[in-house]
Parts: structure tokens; C-alpha cells; sequence
């Protein structure tokens, strides 16, 4: 159990690694991996079997304890990015498939990454949860609703089709997973360590098949999207923080409210495009896979060290004040 624990930590720690490696591997090899589109749904409940499994009650307290901060992650999460998706569609002037494949990532909750983020930058990581919840929760309503009024201008667009989607692939997994942790506690417990290994080949999976898929379409317009995607990350992280900032929240709650915004539940966004749209709409949500696991880490670490001097240069005041 302790090799499973170690090889899980360091799958966690070395994630981007694996997701850009196998986003190149499906490019390069995409025969070795178009098979796996035909189980993107299978792995994203698995997926979020998992995130059920982490979750408790006291995540859920967050949102008594912290109503204000809560409601604003959380509708910053359902309205920022996916204004921005738009407005870089527009502006950009995509084709109908990539910008949809945009709106579609930027209309997606928050993913589980960017708990583990707000950690890593000395953020509110139980505001950072409770978010994620709450939002993953709101998106079998939301998600389809903003899909069709952003993204049907492009491709037709049926909101029901992908409520019952996001239902299937979400709301019963974590069901699941939450009533299994409930019912078998201890033996829970003990197997939650392996996780983040079951998760990150489930995402590298994911990312590799729908690159391999659209291999021809990504090499006509792959720096286009990953450009607009880098974008429109970056853009949700700042303007995530300045939201939080305006309404005067402390700074561990403006960090994890600009995580929480920056940082999607990408693997969803690709299964919902594989399932309803051209396969190049899957790939907006497979490059943002790969980006926002680049970006997380390097604004987390940045963060983390600026809180460590903030730390230390107030013990050098306290000890002459002395």
C-alpha cells in the first residue's frame, strides 16, 4: 500500500509532466490512442467517483461559515470565464467548432487541481473546496444554460442533452463516491491516497485520446487555440483576483477565488465536447488541461514565496520593535 501511496504522490507531483508528455504522444501517435474516446465518459465518472470519495461534510460548512466568499467564487466561477470564452471567440473570430470547444471549457466548474493549488499558494483551501463543490454541484443547471446562450450562435446547441450529460458523468459519480465513503469509512480512508494516481491517468487518457482524434485539425489551428486558451487562462487567474480584491476579501480568499476562476474542470469539458460536437471542440479543454497544470504550479509557487518573505520580513520588525 505504501509503493501505491508513493507512486501516487508522485504521479500528483509530476502531473503536467505526464499530461504533456501524453498530449504528445497522442499527437505524434494517434492511433495508439483514438480507441480510449470511446471510454471518455467512463473515465471522467471515474474521476469524479474519486472527487466524491474526498469530500465531507465540513466542506460543505464553508459555505455557513463563509456565505459571502463562497458566493462570490462561486459566481465568478459561472460568470467570468465564461464571458471571457466569448469575448475571445468574437474577437478572435474562431471557427464554429473551436469556438465552442472555448465557451463550452469556460462554462465548466471548477476541477479538484485547483484545491490542491490554493494550498500549494498558501490560499483558503477550505473556501477553495467548498467553491469547487458548490459549483461542480450547480453544473448540470448552469453549464448547459450558458453553453446555449453563448455557444449556440456558432453550432446548434441542446441544453437537455448535455444536462443529462453533466448528470451522468458528475452528479452520480460523486453521489456514489460520497454514499461508498460514508458506508466504508475506514477502508476508505486508507485508499483515498491512491486518488491522485487514479485521476491523473484518467485525465492523461483523456488528453491523449482527443489529441489523437483530432490530430489534422490541431495542426492547422493548434497555435491559434493554444494561445487563446493560455489567454483566456491567464485572464481568468487576474481578473479572478482583482473580483476578490474589490470586495475587500482577505488575501488567502483572493487567492483561492482567482484559482478557483482560472483553473477549470477541463477533463468535462472534453468528454461534453467529444460527446455533442466535432472532436476539435474536445481540444480547447485538452491544451487547457495541459496549460493550466504549467500556470497553477508556477502562480502557486510565486505566491507561496512571496507569503514565506511576508512572513519573514514581519519577524525582523517584531525582533527590533523588541
Amino acid at each position: 500500500m505504501r509503493l501505491l501511496e508513493n507512486a501516487s504522490r508522485f504521479a500528483g507531483n509530476t502531473f503536467a509532466v505526464w499530461v504533456l508528455l501524453f498530449a504528445v504522444l497522442g499527437f505524434l501517435f494517434p492511433g495508439g490512442f483514438t480507441w480510449i474516446t470511446s471510454y471518455i465518459t467512463i473515465l471522467l465518472g471515474v474521476i469524479m467517483f474519486g472527487m466524491g470519495m474526498t469530500l465531507s461534510a465540513s466542506d460543505f460548512k464553508e459555505v455557513v461559515k463563509q456565505p459571502k466568499s463562497v458566493a462570490i467564487g462561486v459566481a465568478a466561477q459561472f460568470i467570468i470565464m465564461p464571458l471571457l470564452a466569448y469575448g475571445l471567440a468574437v474577437v478572435f473570430q474562431l471557427p464554429p467548432e473551436v469556438a465552442v470547444g472555448v465557451i463550452l471549457v469556460g462554462c465548466c466548474p471548477g476541477g479538484t487541481a485547483s484545491n490542491v493549488m490554493t494550498y500549494l499558494a498558501k490560499g483558503n483551501t477550505a473556501l477553495s473546496v467548498a467553491i469547487t463543490a458548490v459549483s461542480t454541484l450547480l453544473a448540470p443547471l448552469l453549464t448547459p444554460s450558458l453553453v446555449l446562450l453563448l455557444a449556440s450562435q456558432w453550432l446548434p446547441v441542446s441544453a437537455g442533452d448535455l444536462f443529462l450529460s453533466i448528470f451522468q458523468m458528475v452528479v452520480i459519480p460523486i453521489t456514489l463516491g460520497f454514499i461508498v465513503k460514508l458506508v466504508f469509512r475506514e477502508k476508505v480512508e486508507q485508499s483515498v491516497k491512491a486518488l491522485p494516481l487514479i485521476s491523473v491517468i484518467s485525465i492523461v487518457a483523456i488528453v491523449a485520446a482527443v489529441v489523437g482524434a483530432s490530430k489534422d485539425r490541431i495542426a492547422e489551428t493548434g497555435l491559434i487555440i493554444f494561445s487563446i486558451v493560455i489567454l483566456h487562462n491567464l485572464l481568468g487567474l487576474l481578473v479572478g483576483y482583482w473580483l476578490a480584491k474589490v470586495f475587500r476579501l482577505k488575501e488567502p480568499d483572493q487567492r483561492a477565488i482567482s484559482i478557483e476562476v482560472g483553473m477549470q474542470n477541463s477533463g468535462l469539458g472534453a468528454a461534453l465536447a467529444a460527446a455533442h460536437f466535432n472532436p476539435i471542440a474536445a481540444v480547447p479543454s485538452a491544451i487547457f488541461s495541459v496549460w493550466h497544470n504549467l500556470s497553477g504550479p508556477i502562480l502557486a509557487t510565486i505566491w507561496s514565496k512571496k507569503s514565506t518573505v511576508s512572513k519573514s520580513n514581519k519577524g525582523s520588525i517584531e525582533s527590533k520593535s523588541a
